[in-house]
């Protein structure tokens, strides 16, 4: 096996790099020639023994998430919730992997299982067609009928999966559908700060892999003296966060199946929302995503909890948007110091007299000459908190003709009083 080719100017340090990248070509890690032996070992010292079967040291290296990893990782999940945010007919679900999840075991790779990273970054991902693929499936064995309840699925209205997800048509049909959906890549948020590495052993290798010739009489058999092979794999660990985008082409949707498009009285949804979340309870449960869902990987559950929070975000996302939109026509082409005080006010930043006082005096220390807008503003905050106090600053009460008003405050309306606005 050749070494791969990693030029110079990369270093020979990898250790913080992504999983995609380690796992990947580029590193010199897999080759079987004694003579770059040394080099692979200088540039990632003891991560890798084909001769030891207990190698997870190199495993581990390879599985290793970073904090740049599990940075970038969320990043790249709320760039994508950023883009739901101006998205129309959106609909996203998030999902808790209740078993291992994995991906991508057929790409090519020299231990015989690869994995599914996204490129520039490295990280793991579903592809987007993975996900169409499984609510295809899910959407055709709820309109079966077979699962007991249909959830609104229908055998005889075929065209509705068609519509949403396109038609396949057999070779040599000329009709051809596009789907009114588009399903978004998922990145993961994985649990913890790694990887999985699991292990598949096959048995009877020798009857599998070994060329026969059954015209010859080759007699070869499986049985249990040969060699198991064990193999190990790259997971996405359990309790890790999936979140599902789906976005529809309403108006190609319109014409196809009219009826989707409308919205349902009781919940207030669109109907081809409401088949899409069916489908994936009936995927989350019963299908998985991925691969070796046949033997329990990729199953999941939907986690309500996250949704839950993640309306609140956006809701207080909303709400902050809307007080920013107001703030700024409040401010608009008043002078900057005027601004000031105006956001100070909206902002509820001066709740507390010490808060007001701290703030018109580092705005007085700060500003030369203050506008005539910033001048009224201040001049009617002080009178607002202390009555009276714009009038006769010096005002005394009881019997003792004690000051009326603390000197802090005092202080402040003199000199607001001997400054000349403009």
């Amino acid at each position: 096996m050749p070494i791969a080719a990693v030029p110079n100017y990369l270093g020979k340090d990898f250790n913080d790099i992504s999983p995609g990248m380690r796992f990947g070509l580029l590193l010199p890690v897999w080759t079987d020639r004694q003579d770059q032996e040394a080099d692979v070992h200088s540039r990632l010292p003891g991560l890798w023994d084909k001769n030891d079967f207990a190698a997870r040291n190199a495993w581990k290296s390879i599985a290793a998430l970073s904090k740049s990893d599990r940075d970038r990782m969320k990043a790249l999940a709320e760039r994508q919730y950023a883009m739901a945010a101006v998205s129309a007919n959106l609909l996203r679900l998030e999902a808790q992997a209740t078993a291992p999840f994995t991906t991508g075991l057929g790409n090519e790779h020299p231990l015989e299982n690869g994995f599914a990273f996204l490129n520039p970054y490295g990280l793991p991902y579903l592809p987007g067609s993975g996900v169409k693929g499984v609510l295809r499936e899910a959407a055709r064995e709820l309109a079966s009928g077979d699962w007991n309840e249909t959830h609104g699925w229908n055998k005889e209205k075929t065209h509705i999966i068609d519509a949403l997800f396109g038609l396949e048509s057999k070779d040599g049909d000329t009709e051809h559908v596009r789907g009114a959906l588009s399903f978004w890549d998922v990145i993961p948020q994985i649990k913890g700060d790694s990887l999985m590495v699991e292990i598949m052993t096959p048995h009877q290798s020798h009857y599998y892999q070994q060329k026969r010739d059954h015209k010859a009489g080759d007699s070869t058999t499986p049985h249990d003296s040969g060699q198991p092979n064990p193999i190990s794999f790259l997971t996405v660990p359990p309790g890790s966060g999936f979140t599902f985008f789906v976005t529809c082409d309403t108006k190609h949707l319109a014409r196809l199946a009219p009826e989707m498009t409308k919205t349902d009285p009781e919940s207030g949804k669109p109907c081809w929302q409401i088949l899409m979340t069916d489908a994936f309870e009936h995927a989350f449960q019963w299908l998985g995503f991925g691969a070796k869902t046949a033997v329990g990987y990729g199953a999941m559950e939907r986690d309500t909890q996250a949704e839950a929070a993640r309306r609140e975000e956006a809701q207080a996302r909303l709400q902050r948007e809307a007080e920013q939109a107001r703030l700024e026509k409040a401010t608009a082409g008043l002078p900057d110091d005027a601004a000031r005080i105006v956001r100070q006010q909206q902002s509820g930043a001066w709740r507390e007299n010490s808060d007001f006082l701290a703030d018109a005096e580092k705005l007085l220390e700060e500003t030369e000459k203050l506008s005539v807008e910033a001048h009224q503003m201040l001049e009617e905050e002080v009178e607002k908190r202390w009555p009276g106090i714009m009038e006769n600053p010096d005002v005394v009460q009881g019997k003792k003709q004690k000051p009326k008003f603390k000197p802090r405050s005092r202080e402040l309306a003199k000199r607001l009083l001997g400054i000349k606005g403009g």
